[in-house]
């Protein structure tokens, strides 16, 4: 299993925490540190669709000039979110059974068989 966010994201504090508690063996990868591909975005964007994966709630999604935040797309969407992955909403995990985003406790454990 594999979750990434960004290590001092408070979501992601919570989820490692959770994960560590729950004994779950993951792997961690930190967009500020180790980047992200436009390939492992666009895998996700088939699985969840982009929609899913932007954070319109953070302070990245508000500073963008309101023009953009209205025209947005998924061509527009995978750009920004390439360029600034901040505004991917965290964490995303990849497991064996699929994927999941953000984190809710109850569905972790019930998709993670916790």
């Amino acid at each position: 299993m594999k979750l990434f966010g960004i290590r001092n994201c408070d979501t992601v504090k919570k989820a490692r925490k959770w994960l560590d508690e729950a004994g779950v063996d993951y792997q961690f990868h930190d967009f500020k540190k180790d980047g992200l591909d436009s390939a492992t975005l666009e895998k996700w964007e088939k699985s969840v669709g982009w929609e899913v994966l932007v954070n319109r709630r953070g302070t990245t999604w508000r500073k963008l000039p309101e023009q953009v935040r209205d025209n947005i797309d998924a061509q527009t969407a995978h750009e920004l979110m390439l360029e600034n992955n901040s505004l991917i909403k965290r964490p995303v995990v990849e497991h064996d059974k699929g994927m999941l985003i953000g984190f809710d406790a109850d569905q972790w454990a019930q998709q993670l068989n916790q």
